[in-house]
């Protein structure tokens, strides 16, 4: 279903992604993060289904669509090495940036730091190119946000 998608994301050298892309790639990767401890909860594809929603300006019946794409995307996608570095390539600094902080907000919204989304969110946090400085950041955000002490 996504396979002309993924093999123009996984070019050598990727042209900036179009934003319905951006947001699908994006998404697919939050997807990724909340799947990587085994336990895809309801309070997390809610928290993306948030996030997307106010990111980009959709309806909450728009976020679940665009959710339920990303989880097609998501199985689809070659490795997380692969599929974040080519995001990185693709997406500006800052919008990469932003994702980091979202996945933070759903590994956190449980109220559990899986080894599992720590070890996924440390080797993402690489592969987009954000320091580690701006990671830490970026979680403390994400904590504040959702009222969870860092």
């Amino acid at each position: 279903m996504f396979r002309d998608f993924l093999s123009k994301l996984i070019q050598p050298e990727p042209a900036p992604l179009a934003d319905t892309d951006a947001r699908l790639a994006l998404t697919a990767l939050l997807v990724r993060i909340a799947r990587s401890d085994n336990d895809y909860a309801p309070q997390e594809m809610a928290r993306i289904d948030r996030i997307t929603a106010t990111r980009y300006g959709l309806s909450p019946f728009e976020a679940a669509g665009l959710r339920s794409k990303a989880e097609v995307l998501e199985t689809e996608a070659p490795d997380t090495v692969r599929f974040t570095r080519a995001i990185k390539d693709a997406v500006p600094y800052e919008d990469r940036r932003a994702v980091l902080e979202a996945a933070w907000s759903v590994v956190l919204i449980d109220d559990e730091r899986a080894q599992e989304e720590d070890a996924v969110l440390r080797l993402v946090s690489n592969l987009l190119g954000i320091n580690d400085r701006d990671s830490a950041l970026c979680r403390q955000a994400a904590a504040r946000q959702l009222g969870h002490s860092s």
